[in-house]
């Protein structure tokens, strides 16, 4: 049975986490209204440039460009979002695994593009080909980092190291709710959406001019959503982490409180008879 001294150090201790506990609580809450401000500006962005690369691929006139030519998928790359942090509960955790379930059901070989620490540890680890690393962006994401990381996919495509491009990412639905999921972005699709009728479209100078500059511009903008998108789960999930992790040291502390009150109230008691033992003994 610990002491009454261990029981109130181990008191000020949890005490002192709950604090940390609560501010990184705050910090999270705070990054995540930016980030979330940030995503529902890029939403309209690549809502529209979808719009038009479904106007693209519902016509005849691309089907030749290179990007909507069909390879044997030997070689395939995937670009994983995850954070270089941790306590952010299974966010890392869940983007990896399933990344990684992809991977292994697919029947190319893979040559993986990581952002976060966390991500490239879990794949090294795992012994998968990670070929590129970048640190995940602390704050905010810029369409220059997405930029970066586009064009390395692109130039692995059209110089054929790769045949198929995927990401990785998390989606964001409500604070308390986010799912992990793999999209693939190359080649695009040929088959048009049923549910949306597209006008012709007529294109300046000529159709691969226009394809050369729309779908690196596409696929910039689709690693720049899902990167936001990422920041707003990572942060999400360390805020109800964080909270969680509060209400527990409370519990703790009420529990260490109650174990210190009834030691006290022992000590006292046994002082009492004590006291009371002795004086009965001089009489």
């Amino acid at each position: 049975m610990p002491s009454m001294k261990a029981i109130k150090r181990r008191i000020v201790s949890v005490s002192s986490t709950q604090q940390i506990m609560k501010a990184m609580n705050l910090v999270a809450a705070s990054k995540l209204q930016k980030s979330r401000v940030q995503l529902n500006v890029i939403r309209p962005l690549y809502d529209n440039i979808k719009v038009v690369m479904d106007g693209i691929q519902s016509g005849e006139d691309a089907a030749d460009s290179v990007y909507f030519q069909k390879r044997e998928p030997k070689n395939a790359a995937y670009l994983i979002i995850t954070g270089d942090r941790g306590l952010c509960g299974g966010y890392n955790l869940n983007i990896s695994k399933e990344a990684i379930a992809h991977i292994n059901s697919h029947p190319a070989h893979e040559k993986i593009i990581i952002v976060g620490a966390k991500g490239r540890d879990y794949f090294k680890r795992r012994g998968k080909n990670v070929v590129k690393f970048y640190p995940c962006v602390a704050d905010a994401v810029t369409y220059e980092d997405a930029e970066r990381i586009g064009r390395r996919l692109i130039k692995m495509y059209i110089s054929g190291e790769v045949d198929e491009v995927y990401i990785a990412y998390t989606q964001f639905e409500t604070i308390l709710s986010q799912t992990p999921s793999v999209i693939k972005v190359l080649p695009l699709g040929t088959e048009p959406d049923a549910e949306t009728n597209h006008q012709a479209m007529k294109y300046e100078p000529d159709v691969q001019t226009f394809m050369d500059y729309a779908v690196p511009m596409y696929l910039n903008t689709v690693i720049y959503g899902a990167m936001a998108e990422s920041h707003v789960c990572e942060e999400a999930s360390r805020m109800t982490s964080m909270d969680a992790a509060t209400r527990n040291a409370e519990e703790i502390i009420d529990d260490l409180t109650l174990a210190y009150n009834r030691k006290r109230q022992g000590a006292i008691t046994q002082e009492i008879t004590e006291i009371v033992s002795g004086a009965n003994a001089i009489q």
